[in-house]
């Protein structure tokens, strides 16, 4: 399993790199940026109060916006989970389905690796990537600390809203694994996940508007995100519920990955054909 891991965490370099300096250089200039924020707040807040309610839905409450966890939460944390999503979205439903449409993932099981560790090894190194580019976005904000004077948070908070969306990627990734395994290609088990991690980015921000869409919005994953809340403490319920559901998530993969026949090469499809031909044998001369 550790070659494995090795040799998979050695392929997301790039991404790390790509996301997490991306994303980190964006964190760095914003640190500092809130002093301007402090010395400015009458009239950055009348600015704020000015944008439609519709628009500012998505950001949460701005009425702090002039404190560290709410501009943080405004200004980065809000939108991280839907930027990072991609990324988890992509990595989660090629992780094993991609090679196996390239037609390697067949050769790879020709050699004596288990399938258990295959997928252990695998999983492993994503997790791992993902806690790397979180890590790397963390590096910078720490850095952009020593440039701020009123910015006054501990490494160890600044640390918090991360973990917050760790699950959020944890869950929209391993839904995009089991998707995969479960549907003919890798790019409908992409496009269906990211059309219900944005899905959920539009309910959640929604429902302040709309009592209707606030009880459809308790079933979206995102409603349990804390953002730059998360900077005071973790909700450790809302954080068990999500690794919960993505462990559930991971747990389907595992089965369905056992379970199923590996093609040499291609997407699949849905089975219909090989139905109509069923139903054609059974039905009387």
């Amino acid at each position: 399993m550790i070659p494995i891991f090795r040799h998979a965490f050695r392929g997301y370099r790039g991404a790390i790199l790509g996301w997490g300096l991306g994303l980190g250089l964006l964190a760095l200039f914003l640190v500092p940026f809130y002093d301007t924020v402090v010395d400015q707040q009458e009239q950055l807040l009348a600015l704020v109060a000015s944008y439609p309610e519709e628009f500012m839905a998505f950001f949460g409450d701005v009425s702090n916006f002039a404190t560290p966890e709410g501009y943080l939460s405004v200004e980065f944390f809000s939108y991280l989970p839907l930027i990072l999503g991609i990324f988890a979205v992509l990595a989660g439903s090629g992780l094993l389905v991609a090679d196996e449409e390239r037609g390697v993932l067949d050769l790879l099981m020709a050699h004596p690796v288990s399938r258990g560790a295959l997928f252990a090894g695998r999983l492993l190194a994503f997790l791992a990537a993902m806690v790397a580019i979180l890590a790397v976005i963390w590096l910078a904000m720490v850095a952009g600390l020593g440039s701020s004077e009123h910015m006054d948070l501990t490494p160890p908070e600044l640390a918090r809203p991360l973990v917050a969306v760790f699950a959020q990627l944890l869950l929209f990734g391993s839904l995009a694994l089991s998707l995969s395994l479960v549907l003919p290609s890798r790019r409908s088990a992409a496009l269906l996940s990211g059309v219900l991690l944005v899905g959920s980015f539009f309910v959640t921000g929604l429902a302040r508007l709309s009592e209707d869409i606030e009880r459809v919005s308790r079933y979206s994953p995102l409603t349990y995100y804390q953002s730059g809340d998360a900077i005071r403490g973790l909700n450790g319920e809302w954080l068990a519920g999500l690794l919960a559901v993505a462990g559930m998530f991971l747990l389907l993969a595992w089965w369905r990955f056992r379970q199923r026949d590996i093609r040499v090469g291609g997407e699949a499809g849905w089975g219909l054909r090989r139905l109509r031909l069923r139903r054609r044998a059974v039905e009387p001369p």
